[in-house]
């Protein structure tokens, strides 16, 4: 098993709030979960997967996901991916995350660089973290991913020219 844990990449902000989206206020939360628990969390459902793994579904459409899970601590998605889905550069509002490949293997991108994921392993982030995840590989992909607090908001983000994130949009959780 392998468990890492990073802080966040750096982001531009686009020239002001973007249009049609106004600000999300968080309700106070009894307490957020550590990226290391979060990773415990999602690896230990990655590998009883028993409970949720018949409700997955493959969509050359798009990426396929479901939360099976949510109090005021922490929610917990489960995400497949069909070879070339992925889910572009984002953060998660500043919730702190993490994710297990159960089935598979992904590849995350940073801005300058890239790993894979695979199967049995996990990775968990701070707040405000951007990356991008992905399936380069020949064969459908399950992960699990677990936020705290509870995801209210994501931003997307591009790469400019010079190598920098470059906010595109904002999203609610209203929006899933």
């Amino acid at each position: 098993m392998t468990v890492t844990t990073e802080s966040s990449t750096p982001a531009k902000q686009s020239g002001g709030p973007v249009p049609g989206r106004g600000t999300t206020t968080r309700a106070p939360r009894t307490r957020s979960l550590t990226p290391p628990r979060l990773a415990e969390r999602a690896r230990d459902l990655a590998r009883d997967s028993g409970d949720w793994l018949h409700r997955v579904r493959l969509d050359p459409q798009g990426r396929w996901y479901e939360r099976i899970h949510q109090d005021a601590d922490h929610e917990v998605w489960v995400i497949s991916w069909l070879p070339g889905q992925s889910t572009g550069f984002h953060d998660h509002g500043g919730s702190s995350g993490a994710f297990a490949v159960a089935l598979g293997t992904l590849q995350e991108h940073h801005v300058r660089s890239a790993r894979d994921v695979g199967a049995g392993e996990t990775h968990a982030f701070g707040p405000d973290y951007v990356h991008d995840v992905r399936n380069t590989s020949d064969a459908p992909a399950v992960s699990v991913h677990v936020y705290s607090p509870p995801l209210s908001s994501m931003r997307r983000y591009d790469v400019d020219s010079t190598g920098e994130l470059v906010e595109l949009a904002a999203e609610s959780a209203e929006d899933w």
